[in-house]
């Protein structure tokens, strides 16, 4: 009898859930409260006199300069492993690149019926795209991609297929999905590295960074207002926080990509497998305030081409073409779209700039050939490689030019012999 009435009870609660269309959404993904503050002030704390790296509880966590993609900080950050509903970054940026967004849907009992963490849709509702999206960034709705993964590629096999696509374009070779909301999944996995990489893609795009960017938004479900808050903890509470998303399941632990920009520095920050939502927190602050403490934005463009010309200086007049029909060489550096670079402040006088290039070439020497490095290394560790080319092309002589320089030098050649 009491197993009954307990039955019951749980069905009716389920019920009036499923009935309450202005309830924050069902967030299974992050149900305690985490006093940021504290967290904030017990993870500020630097010596002046020694730079350490923070020590983390998080499995695996990276920090990347937005600019450069360059690794500031890293700890297993290419080992692979479950990422939960940070997942949902990548089911984000390829709705928002390739449907339209007001476009509205009717949502299937699949997608209804989804568990975990939910933005509350039924079998049934109609809701626009743009509102799945805030639904699935925002309060991390595992329906809400179910929804999305059906409308963009049939099923979530289908889905996955474009997930997978996408990931191949981008170059993440040790990432791979099997669905769209994070949800464990045996070959569902990527790397610290990899998810900073994707969501330093994906932010910049402009409705993405907007989305995840907002703390709290009004969706409309058959033309009535829910309300939704942003499961991001760091969110408004920390210094430059503008993104971007959570995640949390028994296979993943708790886990939390943020991005953060003070001043000239734009960072991404990603830790995955942390034990609780505390740890979670304090790691991303602690590496967050670690950077921007510590690091300094450093002009290694300016730096890169002040050593090259000082290089070529000095050794183009060593240059030697055999058999060329000129040995006017023109030395160039591949495109530096990065000039500026965050650097640890102890190690900027370690900076070390490594030019390695031929002076003797056999014509012909067509245009753009690579002839030459640059390596950029800071403690003995390369952080930087860049091509040096040609940047014109040097013909071989023919046996004609051969013939014109001895008749172009014979009266030279004739005088040296009178004498």
């Amino acid at each position: 009898m009491i197993k009954k009435i307990f039955i019951l009870i749980n069905l009716f609660l389920s019920i009036i859930l499923q009935l309450t269309p202005t309830s924050i959404c069902d967030d299974i993904e992050d149900n305690n409260t985490i006093d940021v503050t504290n967290e904030i002030i017990s993870s500020s704390t630097t010596s002046q006199s020694e730079i350490k790296t923070p020590e983390t509880n998080s499995r695996s966590c990276v920090v990347i300069d937005r600019n450069s993609n360059t690794v500031l900080y890293g700890k297993n950050e290419n080992s692979k492993r479950k990422m939960a509903s940070t997942t949902k970054i990548m089911t984000a940026i390829i709705i928002i690149e390739n449907y339209n967004l007001d476009e509205t849907i009717e949502v299937s009992k699949k997608a209804a019926g989804t568990g975990g963490s939910r933005l509350g849709l039924k079998t049934g509702d109609k809701i626009t795209i743009r509102d799945l999206l805030y639904g699935l960034m925002l309060c991390s709705g595992n329906d809400a991609a179910v929804a999305l993964a059906e409308y963009a590629g049939n099923d979530i096999p289908g889905f996955a297929k474009l997930m997978n696509k996408k990931a191949n374009a981008l170059g993440l070779k040790d990432t791979n999905f099997e669905t769209p909301h994070g949800l464990d999944a045996d070959n569902h996995y990527t790397t610290a590295y990899e998810l900073a990489t994707l969501s330093n893609y994906a932010l910049n795009n402009k409705t993405f960074s907007q989305i995840v960017g907002t703390k709290n938004y009004t969706v409309t479900i058959n033309g009535s207002p829910k309300q939704l808050s942003n499961t991001n903890e760091l969110l408004g509470n920390l210094d430059g926080v503008y993104g971007i998303k959570t995640g949390f399941t028994n296979g993943a632990n708790r886990c939390l990509v943020t991005a953060c920009k003070r001043n000239d520095m734009d960072i991404i920050c990603v830790v995955l497998g942390a034990d609780t939502k505390k740890f979670r927190t304090s790691d991303s602050i602690k590496l967050i305030n670690y950077i921007f403490d510590n690091f300094k934005p450093v002009n290694i463009k300016e730096k890169i081409y002040k050593d090259f010309e000082k290089w070529k200086n000095e050794n183009l007049n060593k240059v030697i073409v055999n058999k060329g029909i000129s040995q006017n060489i023109n030395l160039e550096i591949e495109n530096i779209n990065n000039s500026i670079i965050p650097i640890r402040k102890d190690l900027i006088d370690s900076i070390n700039i490594s030019i390695n290039c031929s002076t003797i070439f056999e014509a012909p020497l067509p245009e753009k050939t690579t002839i030459g490095n640059i390596h950029i290394t800071i403690s003995e560790n390369v952080i930087l490689d860049y091509n040096i080319y040609n940047s014109s092309e040097i013909k071989r002589k023919s046996w004609s030019t051969y013939i014109l320089d001895i008749l172009k030098n014979y009266p030279n050649i004739l005088e040296k012999n009178l004498i």
